[in-house]
């Protein structure tokens, strides 16, 4: 599951801040939890639009988003940022996969497009290729 990490690298991934935005507030801690124990620096937002008005939106390294929130959906949150000039690496997840939405999203720069519940391993490796451009997925 979770491989442990030198000090050094351990040292570099404390100060990476992961953003996690999911209207869903038991699986926004539980994957808030994952993530830590991954060993970033995580902040979790009920909503796009809290996220947006965060102070550490500029801090972001990476960005884990539900695809289907009411207000404004993963995917709409991940244009509006790239559109905005904030091009966060982002990762998708949803309860709801379409392929249609996946191939889309893939196509505008997501990262990853991940099924809930999501698996631990699948996660990791999307964040590490999220945050070290060119780590093969």
């Amino acid at each position: 599951m979770v491989e442990r990490v030198s000090c050094i690298e351990a040292e570099m991934l404390n100060r990476t801040l992961v953003s996690i935005v999911d209207d869903d507030q038991p699986f926004r801690e539980s994957l808030r939890k994952l993530v830590i124990l991954l060993g970033y620096t995580v902040e979790a937002f009920p909503s796009a639009a809290d996220f947006l008005a965060s102070r550490l939106l500029p801090e972001t390294a990476c960005l884990v988003a539900d695809v289907h929130m009411p207000g404004m959906t993963g995917v709409e949150l991940h244009r509006h940022l790239v559109d905005t000039g904030h091009a966060i690496p982002t990762i998708l997840v949803t309860a709801y996969p379409d392929d249609v939405v996946r191939d889309q999203a893939l196509k505008d720069g997501v990262v990853c497009y991940l099924s809930k519940p999501v698996d631990d391993d699948d996660l990791e490796r999307c964040l590490r290729s999220a945050l070290q451009p060119g780590t093969p997925i």
